[in-house]
């Protein structure tokens, strides 16, 4: 049988880097690639060529055995190729409608956009394909797995046959890529095909029929779930054995260096999301807190750090009471933050890496003199994090916008461990990154608090939570409805209180906003 796609000898160079390097790849009918690599190994850039989002400086492209010429996105939808990019390309003030039905507008007499039918369409894709949405909702106002889902109604909306999931799970819950993963599997079955990237050997081993794995802009290995385990993908990625679960020293805890009295909350819409919670953090232990996103984890980041102002309560910080601390505060008191979001919060998108990598000491020596920028010093420390983080391609003159999410990552992870700090703030510190990087991070962190640093670790993937954690809190709906040392727990009670139980009693009555109706979308 003839395959969908065939990729034969495809070759892209960028300053300094060879991309890809005579890439071969063939996609078969009705089949799940999983396609596998380290961070800079060139997996996006591939996919970016037959997206017609970059353009081969070799090779050819074949779509059901003829070749084909594809200059940019839209000749990629003409032949039936549609793309789900990592950070999703939706208008959060348009409905699932004017998003789905953008750049393929219909329209009634006088002009007037045919909405209607749009909606209508946009309903029998979701009964075909178990993507249930409401036609209506606005885009901004539903979950972060239900847009995932009209990312991929507007592929099927435009007859895409073949279609390309960029870390498809990067941003959602484990509940919400179960989801996903069965929405896959019924399009296969329905005669589509799919290439996903990704960087989670689980979902790999459980979902893909068959496994390419890219190293350094070359293919170096392909297999099947049946043949491999967890061990040997990283292996294969990395190019060296991994150690998947790092190992966690016993240490003695030390005085209190965070800790939240009566904390409320609110979000950008003055929702309160954090009612009234309570703990301490000691030196030398990390605390893990885990949720489903949108529990009130990510603005009781962003108060403890001093980026949003709490309503009421105090943050002691470093035995110092808080009602809002300072940014800058935060990190002349020997503290770090890695946030959630890292191209709004972590980065300035518009300058190099090395620029990036000394953002928050830029005014101190050795970086500064008398207010001038010593750009030896920054040279140097840029060299040295570039190295030691492992940041591809390791050009320190490179902007960060054009990074890999994963190498972004890095970029904020090296800056802010490579400081003495007391505190750290890790906020989903290894979304997006490969097994090597995680590996990697994850030792960095465990270093920190043998030596007496207290971390605040905020992740909802479960794994990283029971790997470094030595106490953990779960939050539902801005109240803490759990609390365990990790050695007395497993994920399955950890994952159920994460759900909801036992949280009945838990959001204050003073607090009736979080009480409001669970809306459902479909």
């Amino acid at each position: 049988m003839t395959p969908v796609l065939e990729l034969k000898g495809i070759t892209k160079q960028f300053p300094g880097v060879l991309a890809n390097d005579h890439i071969d790849l063939v996609l078969n009918k009705g089949e799940i690639l999983a396609l596998l690599g380290e961070n800079g190994a060139g997996k996006s850039t591939l996919m970016n060529i037959l997206y017609g989002l970059y353009h081969p400086d070799q090779g050819k492209i074949l779509i059901n055995g003829e070749e084909k010429t594809i200059k940019g996105p839209m000749d990629a939808i003409h032949e039936g190729i549609g793309m789900v990019h990592q950070h999703f390309m939706l208008i959060p003030v348009f409905s699932v409608t004017e998003n789905v039905m953008l750049g393929e507008e219909s329209v009634k007499i006088a002009g007037i956009l045919d909405k209607e039918t749009a909606a209508d369409r946009i309903r029998t894709i979701g009964e075909q394909f178990g993507l249930s949405v409401d036609p209506n909702a606005i885009v901004g106002d539903l979950p972060v797995g239900v847009q995932q889902r009209v990312e991929i109604i507007k592929l099927l909306y435009r007859n895409a046959n073949i279609l390309i999931f960029d870390e498809p799970t990067a941003v959602l819950t484990p509940q919400e890529a179960d989801d996903l993963f069965k929405i896959m599997r019924s399009l296969v079955e329905q005669g589509k095909s799919i290439i996903f990237i990704t960087h989670k050997l689980r979902e790999v081993l459980e979902y893909a029929d068959r496994i390419m794995v890219i190293q350094r802009g070359r293919v170096v290995g392909e297999t099947i779930p049946a043949e491999a385990d967890q061990e040997k993908l990283a292996e294969m990625m990395v190019g060296r054995a991994v150690d998947l679960i790092p190992d966690k020293l016993e240490v003695e805890t030390g005085d209190i260096v965070l800790e939240v009295k009566n904390l409320v909350v609110a979000d950008s819409t003055n929702k309160v999301t954090v009612h009234g919670i309570n703990f301490a953090l000691r030196a030398g232990e990390i605390l893990g807190v885990a949720g489903v996103q949108g529990n009130g984890q990510t603005e009781l980041g962003e108060a403890v750090t001093g980026m949003r102002e709490p309503e009421s309560g105090t943050i002691q910080h470093m035995g110092v009471d808080y009602q809002k601390i300072q940014p800058r505060q935060f990190v002349e008191n020997h503290s770090a933050h890695i946030p959630e979001d890292r191209r709004r919060d972590g980065l300035i998108l518009s300058f190099t890496v090395e620029d990036n990598l000394m953002l928050c000491t830029y005014y101190k020596p050795p970086f500064s003199n008398n207010g001038i920028i010593n750009r030896d010093a920054v040279h140097e420390n840029a060299v040295s994090l570039i190295e030691a983080f492992d940041i591809r391609p390791p050009e320190k003159l490179n902007l960060v916008q054009n990074l890999s999410g994963g190498n972004q990552q890095k970029v904020i992870v090296a800056r802010e461990l490579s400081r003495k700090n007391k505190l750290i703030v890790a906020s989903q510190p290894t979304r997006g990154l490969d097994v090597g990087s995680i590996e990697y991070i994850h030792n960095q962190l465990l270093k920190a608090r043998n030596e007496g640093c207290g971390i605040l670790l905020i992740s909802s993937e479960l794994d990283e939570i029971f790997e470094l954690s030595d106490r953990i809190l779960v939050m539902y709906k801005g109240t803490i409805t759990f609390e365990t040392d990790t050695h007395e727990t497993t994920k399955s009670e950890v994952g159920l209180y994460m759900a909801g139980a036992g949280a009945q009693h838990a959001v204050p009555e003073a607090n009736p906003s979080m009480n409001d109706e669970v809306k459902t979308y479909g």
